[in-house]
């Protein structure tokens, strides 16, 4: 296999500087990674300001260790924005814009100099490489439909030295992604469900669960070889249904949920910019179905977003197993971890209900490290970073080369800062047709498609709730923006 040489000599490389610093404080070894993939994630967590919600684990993490304030996604859709990620690339075709981006370029492809992912650059220089639920777009890591029997065909066939997935009594991983606490899912009762559940059962009577469980003993394992690991856990909610073990529902109320700050429709722009919710309308047996044409209604609204709150707290006492495993192993003070959310989630805003937008809502996700050692309390990061800046950050912690050019750039330098750094930085996003650029304080997109108009402006010091488009009062900041947001037109559309 290409590079096994190198990861050899590497490895070797980290035995002698073993043997040549016995009078060290102890030997450089390189740190083991924890990357935990959460599915719709928006910012809605304690360390992000929300008072509300209940996520006692992550924002611990958070304390230890660094909260990026203004991270964003390439693509509002999951297999595309998790493409990015992993290849450190923004969109070069309309197939990087697809749910089966991964499984259509890399899952038959022969293997090649060049890694397919982050993860196969990590098992090239010697780290064992070990997936479990949903880091690809697949559920499973295997490549088939949603209604179809699984395949032998891994998404990712170079990346992983393991990859394991229990789907429980749903029996294949797509049914377990929509699955429900009988062991029926969305597929097999003809989508006549509601889009949510509260399941009187424990937390391994859902997927997830049982990931928990797959993770804990899989870390057992790694804990004693003698190599560096990367290890993925991809959980699958808050992701749609919102189904969660009736404990985490019996947190809140209904009463008590915030309504979106804002369900209008923007000011002076397309419909076309936006979506009638399709996916959420699934759920044949939903009380209401949403629309561009009106709102939900108040007592719908918060019962969906306490049931997305639900399922956040759920996967928040997830995270938390995962770690005090860590302190159980002696592991936390030589493992990264990072939580990452693939992309938002409109809950009502803008009158949407699901992903699929080049909105704040959609593209603003979770972003949390923690480092092994001391680091400083709680320390916010305020500027722009984007999915793809993760690939090359994470390389340049664990000091493994970049395999060439990719459109990411390493921020791993911001953790080295003692003050909290004011907003710098961009971030570009890609969907219906367009071309968005995430700046400090705008946010401008440019649509190629016949509906007008086909450039917004949104002001976030003014405007942090996306009311209006102003692009039409302020041309000199889109004559401004307009060049930067040109360099981020990697071929995928033209005028």
């Amino acid at each position: 296999m290409p590079h096994r040489f190198e990861a050899f000599v590497f490895l070797f490389l980290i035995g002698s500087v073993m043997l040549i610093c016995p009078g060290c404080s102890g030997p450089e070894v390189p740190p083991n990674v924890l990357f935990i993939a959460i599915d719709d994630l928006r910012p809605e967590l304690g360390c992000y300001g929300n008072d509300l919600i209940q996520t006692p684990n992550m924002d611990r993490i958070a304390d230890q260790g660094f909260v990026f304030k203004k991270h964003y996604v390439q693509v509002p859709t999951c297999g595309a924005s998790r493409c990015a990620l992993l290849t450190g690339m923004r969109p070069r075709s309309r197939q990087h814009l697809s749910n089966n981006v991964m499984a259509e370029l890399m899952a038959r492809a022969p293997e090649g100099e060049y890694p397919e992912t982050l993860i196969h650059q990590f098992r090239r220089f010697g780290y064992h490489t070990a997936g479990i639920g949903k880091i690809s777009h697949s559920a499973d890591g295997l490549v088939y439909g949603y209604e179809e029997a699984p395949s032998n065909v891994m998404e990712l066939p170079y990346s992983w030295d393991e990859f394991l997935f229990d789907p429980g009594k749903w029996k294949t991983g797509w049914n377990a992604f929509f699955g429900y606490a009988s062991g029926e899912n969305r597929q097999s009762l003809n989508k006549q469900v509601r889009p949510y559940e509260k399941g009187q059962v424990e937390d391994d009577g859902y997927p997830d669960g049982l990931t928990t469980a797959l993770a804990l003993e899989k870390l057992g394992e790694l804990s004693t070889k003698d190599q560096p690991f990367l290890l993925g856990v991809g959980y699958f909610k808050p992701h749609l249904p919102f189904t969660a073990p009736e404990k985490y529902w019996d947190l809140y109320s209904d009463q008590e949920m915030p309504l979106p700050p804002f369900s209008g429709i923007p000011s002076d722009i397309s419909r076309a910019s936006l979506h009638s919710s399709g996916e959420f309308n699934q759920y044949a047996l939903g009380e209401e179905k949403a629309s561009l044409d009106t709102t939900l209604s108040d007592d719908y609204t918060r019962k969906l977003i306490h049931a997305y709150y639900a399922c956040v707290s759920y996967i928040d006492a997830q995270v938390g197993k995962l770690m005090q495993k860590l302190e159980e192993l002696d592991l936390m003070d030589n493992t990264i971890v990072v939580i990452w959310g693939d992309h938002g989630w409109h809950l009502g805003d803008l009158r949407v209900w699901g992903k699929h937008t080049l909105s704040e809502y959609a593209l603003r996700s979770t972003l949390i490290f923690r480092l092994p050692g001391n680091q400083p309390a709680h320390s916010s990061i305020e500027s722009v970073v984007e999915s793809v800046d993760i690939f090359p950050t994470l390389l340049d912690l664990c000091d493994i080369p970049l395999p060439g050019p990719i459109d990411g750039s390493s921020f791993a330098g911001k953790f080295k800062q003692s003050q909290v750094e004011s907003g710098q930085g961009l971030a570009y996003g890609y969907f219906r047709n367009g071309i968005s650029l995430r700046t400090d304080s705008f946010r401008i997109t440019k649509y190629f498609r016949e509906e007008s108009p086909t450039i917004e402006l949104y002001d976030y010091n003014d405007d942090p709730a996306e009311t209006a488009n102003v692009a039409h009062e302020h041309p000199e900041i889109v004559s401004r923006l307009m060049p930067l947001l040109e360099k981020g037109n990697t071929g995928l559309y033209s005028n």
